[in-house]
């Protein structure tokens, strides 16, 4: 055991141990080679099922770094490009103004089509034909490719369809063939889970007292936050939408294509960022080129949506606040407290999936990255 792994193992085992988690997994890559593997506890609390280092997790939109490499593997194919108009490919996008908006537009959160109507339900989010029209449809809440907002879910729609007119195929089909598949981790990485891998997935929890979100609770934040605000009948945060653990544990929402999240290991995860850098296990998905392109910021300001200050590459966050911070770190985190980061200058990649959710809570996260960031010296 080198003794990356055996801090980070210890790390993660003293989480578990003291109630702070309930199941966890780490992986960490540097320059293409799997230097820590490390899980502790259970992926459901009822069976006493222990995690295992391949169990797949709802890890809500740090999915969401998956969602964009199938894109950007797509164009180092040359199948599209970054500047390809969305309505080339999906016709029906270009109503109410957003003929000019390109694939580029969508990977940085700029389309101006965050939201969905307030009445969203799961079972609408399962309905693929249902939901691509409905956003195709939509008024822009902002002229496209003029200002950042999150999309939330809508993303998820929005690239999947990209990726399917451009391919004929769904986005979970291209993400194992030209993704998951030739890294060797296609029964780690989903975007709808096969009903014969159901009984692997881990099993998400609410810390005690979590929130339940009432109408009056949605009404009083959307006065505060412009994340929960309205927009003629629209928001980026439909209440029976919004990723609690009972969300994440449907049935219906894992086996279908949702790709605004995923269903993945984090040694899955880790792994595709190490092969969007330097390659890893002879697998290489981009170019030097095309992860230079993808990692540069593309665009920056007040997130319309979240309201705080955001820089955006092509479909990941530009640095994350914590130990491991710099303009070279990319990524996506999600909602429920799992994230995964890589670090193009010293060809770090890390990930954390658990399944105790703690909304926009990243304190193990950053626990981990702290332990990596000193055992791991940038060079």
């Amino acid at each position: 055991m080198n003794d990356v792994q055996r801090q980070v193992q210890d790390a993660v085992d003293q989480l578990v141990e003291s109630g702070a988690e309930r199941g966890l997994q780490v992986a960490v890559y540097r320059h293409g080679d799997l230097v820590a593997d490390a899980v502790a506890g259970v992926a459901d609390a009822e069976t006493g099922r222990p995690v295992t280092a391949g169990t797949p997790f709802h890890v809500t939109s740090t999915g969401k770094g998956a969602t964009s490499a199938v894109v950007h593997v797509l164009v180092e194919q040359g199948v599209l490009g970054y500047d390809t108009r969305i309505a080339d490919l999906w016709p029906e996008f270009a109503a109410h103004g957003k003929e000019r908006a390109t694939v580029k537009d969508a990977l940085t959160h700029s389309v101006g089509v965050p939201g969905l109507p307030v009445e969203t339900t799961p079972e609408d989010l399962t309905d693929w034909d249902g939901m691509c029209a409905l956003i195709a449809d939509a008024a822009p809440w902002w002229e496209p490719g003029t200002r950042t907002g999150y999309h939330p879910q809508s993303y998820g729609f929005i690239v999947g369809e990209i990726v399917r007119r451009a391919t004929g195929r769904p986005i979970s089909r291209v993400l194992r063939e030209e993704v998951a598949g030739p890294l060797g981790v296609a029964d780690e990485m989903f975007f709808g889970v096969p009903e014969s891998e159901l009984g692997r997935v881990a099993r998400l929890e609410e810390p005690e007292g979590g929130m339940e979100f009432t109408p009056e609770m949605m009404a009083a934040m959307a006065e505060q936050v412009p994340f929960f605000r309205v927009v003629n009948g629209w928001t980026a945060a439909p209440p029976a939408a919004l990723p609690t653990a009972a969300y994440c544990n449907r049935r219906d929402v894992l086996t279908a294509d949702i790709p605004a999240g995923g269903v993945m290991s984090a040694r899955a995860v880790a792994r595709m960022y190490a092969a969007l850098m330097g390659g890893t296990g002879g697998v290489r998905l981009i170019s030097p080129e095309r992860l230079r392109e993808i990692t540069a910021p593309s665009i920056s300001g007040v997130d319309e949506i979240t309201g705080a200050p955001v820089t955006r590459g092509l479909g990941y966050d530009i640095g994350f606040p914590g130990p491991l911070d710099g303009p070279a770190l990319f990524g996506m985190a999600g909602s429920g407290g799992t994230a995964a980061y890589a670090d193009h200058t010293s060809g770090i990649a890390i990930a954390v999936a658990k399944n105790r959710v703690t909304a926009g809570d990243y304190t193990t996260f950053h626990h981990i990255a702290s332990i990596i960031a000193k055992a791991l010296p940038a060079s």
